[in-house]
């Protein structure tokens, strides 16, 4: 005999129809294959693009910075950075004011790879634009950055209750 719960179907199917999550997954994982296909004759995925134009800077940024635009850890950016490296489209640079630290820049040749890919971004994007309801595209953006930045906020680790000089407990401040 079995002691399991179960889900009515009818709680499996709400969830499918209304979760955030989901549909923002489904919408990313669309969107991605859709601008893969599009800069693939220019041998960058998405990611690598939105990657480079992060770099596209008058001076070389520090990893940290580049890891929080792009909303990943520094080590998921370090395994995102090599095969760039590999293809010497984006040097990794020791930085001067901090040497433990790292600058990330693109090389000549990398500049050279995103003018190829830019009209192919721009066109592709035009596209999905275009195929949103009245007032989608900045709608869209408006909401998914107002996602991003609660859960930027949510993901900040929340501080403990220290102990007063007395032993009790005081309730720390943000």
């Amino acid at each position: 005999m079995s002691n399991s719960v179960e889900i009515p179907l009818s709680t499996t199917l709400m969830a499918r129809d209304t979760c955030l999550c989901l549909h923002v997954q489904r919408a990313a994982r669309a969107l991605g294959r859709l601008f893969d296909d599009a800069l693939r004759p220019v041998g960058l995925t998405n990611g690598q693009f939105s990657l480079m134009m992060s770099l596209n800077r008058p001076e070389p940024p520090p990893m940290g910075p580049v890891a929080a635009l792009l909303a990943m850890d520094q080590t998921t950016l370090t395994a995102a950075l090599k095969p760039l490296q590999r293809r010497g489209w984006i040097a990794v640079t020791e930085n001067p004011k901090d040497r433990r630290g790292r600058l990330l820049s693109l090389t000549a040749e990398g500049k050279a790879v995103l003018v190829r890919a830019l009209p192919i971004w721009e066109s592709t994007h035009a596209a999905v634009d275009g195929k949103l309801p009245d007032g989608g595209p900045a709608r869209l953006r408006q909401d998914l950055q107002a996602v991003s930045s609660m859960t930027t906020e949510a993901a900040k680790p929340a501080r403990s209750a220290r102990r007063s000089r007395d032993g009790g407990e005081t309730a720390s401040t943000p």
